[in-house]
């Protein structure tokens, strides 16, 4: 008989497939958290397929009543801005979206693969670029509001593709490089620990311990300070802090992202002044954009560059209103396992967990007190903000400080170049 020996403590060594088949399994019993009979609708690109047979496979031993995928394909991405009308660019697959909505509607849960390209479209009309993801946000939005309301359990994980790969591993060949980004993703996933199922419980308590004590504090602003940055984020009224699992409306316990370091709350859309500068670049649905420098105004972006991709981004800025407008905004010690590995995903799962980040756009009613439960209305008059869109980028680093600002104009330091300055 062949035996392998491990000391106590020591992380277990494992096979490719093995640790595959446990992201799977992460997916399904931590991140969505599966019920009996639940339906499960999952997209992933074409490349994911391994993933998507491991993770359908643990679905359906949880008692899935059916699952089905929907797969992207990039080089079909492509042929389209080359080749389509310009008409094309102002539709999109609305009928889709709207099944996805009843799906949900009916109970569903949601699982998206992510492992894109990050600069996909660089070399693509960015005119064309926003017409599409405008198109594709309208036509998105009845399915979304399933999502951002946490009207079901949804979680979101990752396939080192190729083409993400080379990007992060430039110099690396191919082969070379999708090893080295699987590395990066097992580990940031939990997947290289004795036990990830219970190292995933032990860090959302840890996750819930810090959401907890925010709060308790009940701050009314946070002050971010460092190079380039000077921004006061006010937040909602009766907003409310979380973070790692969470429970969806329909009573199931979920873990939207795998994997997640993050606390975050919702803004007040009026309450946001000064000027922040983005630590990380921002991948957004193929187009890399790097040091966003933006001005805020009573809650409003007035200004904005960068230095790669600032027409996307600025057209992005003029898709609705709210688009200019806070939704989110999260805190990240520097020292997360993420940051911490000092790689640069290109892909805002990873990124926007190794920084302290904003997002435009949209709202989490979830983070308001007994928002789960408001109208749209009721949100709004609370501060949440609403747009087409919820775009992550990263303002976080070593450099930077954040103070919590107390109803009585006070402040106390929450994180000090970039870690925890309390407890």
């Amino acid at each position: 008989m062949n035996m392998t020996f491990q000391k106590r403590g020591e992380t277990p060594a494992r096979t490719f497939d093995e640790k595959l088949d446990l992201l799977a399994e992460v997916a399904v019993k931590v991140g969505l958290g599966l019920a009996h009979d639940q339906e499960l609708v999952m997209t992933a690109p074409i490349e994911a397929l391994p993933l998507v047979r491991r993770i359908t496979r643990q679905a359906y031993k949880a008692g899935a009543s059916i699952v089905t995928t929907l797969f992207t394909d990039e080089e079909s991405t492509l042929l389209r801005f080359r080749h389509a009308p310009q008409s094309a660019f102002d539709v999109s697959t609305g009928w889709l979206f709207e099944g996805m909505a009843r799906a949900f509607e009916k109970g569903a849960a949601r699982l998206a693969i992510v492992g894109e390209n990050p600069a996909l479209l660089a070399g693509e009309d960015p005119d064309k670029v926003a017409r599409a993801n405008r198109a594709r946000s309208g036509a998105y939005l009845p399915a979304l509001k399933y999502i951002a309301g946490f009207e079901i359990n949804w979680t979101i994980a990752s396939f080192a593709t190729a083409a993400w790969a080379k990007s992060v591993f430039p110099d690396d060949p191919a082969e070379i490089a999708v090893a080295r980004l699987w590395h990066a993703i097992f580990a940031a996933s939990r997947i290289d620990t004795i036990d990830p199922i219970a190292d995933w419980k032990a860090h959302n308590e840890n996750l819930h311990a810090r959401a907890s004590y925010l709060n308790d504090r009940s701050y009314s602003a946070l002050h971010f300070r460092g190079p380039g940055t000077d921004l006061i984020v006010g937040l909602a009224d009766d907003h409310f802090w979380a973070g790692g699992a969470t429970r969806a409306k329909n009573g199931i316990v979920c873990n939207p992202n795998i994997p997640s370091e993050e606390v975050f709350t919702t803004p007040h859309r009026e309450r946001t002044s000064g000027t922040v500068t983005s630590t990380k670049p921002l991948s957004y649905q193929g187009t890399l954009i790097e040091q966003i420098s933006v001005r805020f105004e009573g809650g409003r972006i007035v200004e904005a560059r960068a230095k790669t991709g600032g027409e996307v981004l600025n057209k992005v800025l003029d898709t609705d209103d709210g688009a200019r407008r806070l939704g989110e905004v999260a805190l990240v010690p520097h020292s997360s396992p993420i940051a911490s590995g000092g790689l640069l995903f290109l892909n805002t799962l990873f990124d926007e967990n190794a920084a302290s980040h904003i997002a435009l756009g949209q709202a989490y009613a979830k983070c308001i007190r007994g928002g789960g439960a408001m109208s749209e209305e009721q949100l709004a008059a609370k501060g949440a903000n609403k747009s087409l869109i919820h775009i992550d980028w990263m303002i976080g680093s070593n450099a930077i400080d954040v103070d919590g600002i107390r109803k009585d104009g006070g402040a106390e330091p929450l994180m000090r170049k970039g870690e925890w300055a309390y407890g």
